[in-house]
């Protein structure tokens, strides 16, 4: 079995174009929501307990349990989410959400 990296491909995209997507899908979909609820979306550098992942920040939709849809992003795209997310010191408690549960509140978005 070869090693699984960013250039493993499914016969069709590989991990790092499906990651490139995913990333400028969010960034897209955290800009059109600011349009209508600008204080939903945020991000930061930290987490709520103050760690971070170096080169990464988080970026966010909802504040409250429940409501959270959240994704690190690499800092590079930083300030193309400054043109719509409030940066606040630390990230909300993140309230646990799993993959499935952000697939779920995304379609509540719908």
């Amino acid at each position: 079995m070869s090693e699984i990296s960013g250039s493993t491909s499914d016969g069709y995209h590989t991990f790092d174009e499906l990651y490139a997507h995913r990333i400028a899908l969010f960034l897209a979909f955290c800009a059109q929501a600011a349009t209508h609820w600008p204080e939903l979306v945020w991000r930061s550098k930290l987490h709520s307990d103050g760690t971070s992942y170096d080169g990464w920040f988080v970026l966010g939709i909802g504040i409250e349990r429940g409501e959270q849809i959240t994704y690190h992003l690499p800092i590079s795209e930083w300030e193309t989410a400054a043109d719509f997310a409030e940066e606040r010191e630390r990230a909300p408690e993140f309230d646990g959400h799993t993959s499935a549960d952000v697939l779920d509140r995304l379609k509540r978005w719908q």
